[in-house]
């Protein structure tokens, strides 16, 4: 059994994007995991700020919100995150890119266990959650490539990501593709999921899956 966080950016509690994630959470659960669903609106109240200026003499962030709770508590000890976001400008939410903002302050030298806290943030399974009024290919592209830069940065893997199209709360169930059940096999498969980066000189088999005939 694995620790599994699902963390929600959704404006709503009951937007796209977290029906998408409280539907991971039940595959995730489904699975076996220990998981939870928290909303990020719930820990997170200010911006990332010069640490040089505002760090507290012991090297704690002086920022009063519950966002070390979030990240100390919640995120550092999970084995993998499903990060959940509406599609904003073709970015991820600002609730979103804030948590990532805001973990700087944790694994800054100017903290005191930044090395602990650094290394404690690698080698995470991770997965994205998209909805999005628009279809066009493309539009995702800023967070996939966000998600999958802070996997390589952490060497942490990701595992992929489910996209659905909606616009007015609860489009997503009525989107073909089914993302509410993608999301579900999400949760379930998180830690199943094949994940490779290549190499020009990476050694590699003639075939990705163990059970294929060469």
């Amino acid at each position: 059994m694995k620790k599994v966080l699902i963390l929600s950016s959704s404006p709503r509690r009951n937007g796209n994007s977290f029906l998408m994630a409280e539907s991971a959470l039940k595959g995730a659960q489904a699975a076996g995991h220990e998981a939870e669903l928290l909303y990020i609106d719930d820990y997170l109240k200010h911006f990332l700020r010069d640490c040089r200026e505002c760090r507290l003499e012991n090297g704690e962030c002086s920022l009063q919100d519950n966002y070390r709770d979030l990240f100390l508590n919640h995120y550092l000890p999970a084995d993998g995150i499903i990060f959940a976001t509406p599609l904003y400008w073709y970015g991820m939410s600002g609730q979103l890119k804030t948590f990532f903002d805001r973990s700087f302050c944790y694994y800054a030298a100017s903290h005191p266990k930044s090395d602990e806290y650094a290394e404690a943030m690698c080698g995470k399974t991770l997965g994205l959650l998209i909805a999005s009024e628009e279809s066009y290919p493309a539009a995702p592209m800023g967070i996939i490539h966000s998600i999958q830069e802070f996997s390589r940065y952490t060497h942490s893997h990701f595992a992929g990501y489910v996209q659905g199209i909606g616009n007015k709360r609860g489009d997503v169930d009525e989107d073909p593709c089914d993302p509410i059940l993608q999301a579900h096999q999400l949760g379930t498969t998180l830690f199943d999921r094949f994940y490779t980066d290549y190499k020009m000189d990476t050694p590699r088999k003639g075939s990705v899956w163990d059970n294929v005939e060469s």
